[in-house]
């Protein structure tokens, strides 16, 4: 394996080199882009990449699809970091180009939502054409095969472009997740604001089925900060669902949340307990402290050594 090489979603300018390179380890390791969100993990899973940045998660569009199904499928990954970019897009095209001759654009999937009104404002008539990434929508503009792409700023200069527009997204606070993924190994230590990601399937479809996972969760005070249904691929009707809580695994309330599931369901895709890119404390409800399991589990040893009450 090497251990100094990072690779993350390319070509080089993407978002999420950038959210990389906001991490201080990144100064100190070969950075390498990947075509895909596939590629970046398989390099991993490969030994060939100690660890992939990829995107997880957009406030406007939700879910990216492509790095959940991974990390559902496959070789087990863990996540032991996440980082948070605000997103804002320029229009980038080649030179001389005006606002009149483009006709094209192109983009990452899940640029589009954030751009939609700005489009239909300012250019609704071009013709959108998906890209695996923002940079490489900027290299097939350099490469005439689009008039115009979205993506950083800070991309222009790497393809000979220049930004027509920029400061574009229809939502001003649009932020992106990315998550640092590795082969697995040991959790970092918990911080008092961490995050512990996760899947897991239905035993079987029922009426209340999906009620009955997330009571695991419920009873323990365990809050789900996003929960998501992925298609498992068996058929339609079959889902696997992935889910990030607050907390870290050490702490009694998600740890007997987790063995919970583990009972209940066919599979659970531990995915790592990490920190909060946001340093945000988990609400913990009265009842839900360790102190406080930790104090029942007492009190039951005492009931069942005949020591009763104190």
């Amino acid at each position: 394996m090497s251990a100094h090489r990072y690779t993350y979603l390319g070509p080089v300018g993407t978002f999420t080199e950038a959210a990389l390179r906001t991490l201080p380890e990144a100064a100190t390791r070969e950075l390498v882009p990947s075509v895909s969100v596939a590629a970046a993990l398989d390099a991993v899973r490969n030994g060939e990449a100690a660890a992939a940045l990829v995107p997880i998660e957009n406030s406007v569009e939700g879910g990216v699809t492509a790095t959940l199904d991974e990390l559902a499928t496959g070789k087990p990954l863990m996540i032991y970091r996440e980082v948070l970019l605000p997103i804002a897009f320029a229009l980038l095209v080649r030179p001389g180009t005006e606002l009149a001759g483009v006709q094209t654009v192109t983009g990452h999937p899940v640029a589009q939502p954030q751009v939609r009104r700005w489009l239909a404002a300012n250019l609704p008539d071009a013709r959108w054409e998906s890209a695996s990434s923002n940079a490489e929508g900027a290299r097939l503009v350099q490469e005439g095969k689009f008039d115009g792409a979205f993506a950083g700023e800070f991309a222009a200069a790497l393809y000979g472009l220049e930004p027509l527009a920029t400061d574009i997204h229809d939502a001003s606070s649009a932020t992106t997740r990315f998550v640092l993924v590795g082969r697995p190994g040991r959790t970092s230590a918990p911080t008092g604001a961490d995050k512990t990601s996760a899947v897991f399937w239905l035993a079987h479809d029922h009426p209340g089925a999906l009620l009955e996972l997330l009571q695991e969760f419920a009873v323990r005070g365990v809050n789900l900060m996003r929960i998501e249904s992925r298609p498992t691929g068996g058929g339609l009707g079959q889902y696997c669902f992935s889910v990030d809580a607050e907390g870290h695994i050490t702490d009694r309330r998600v740890s007997e949340a987790l063995m919970g599931l583990h009972r209940i369901c066919p599979q659970v895709r531990f995915l790592g307990s990490y920190p909060r890119a946001d340093e945000q404390p988990p609400m913990v409800r009265p009842g839900t402290s360790d102190a406080e399991f930790n104090e029942a589990a007492d009190w039951l040893s005492r009931c069942l050594d005949g020591r009763g009450e104190q």
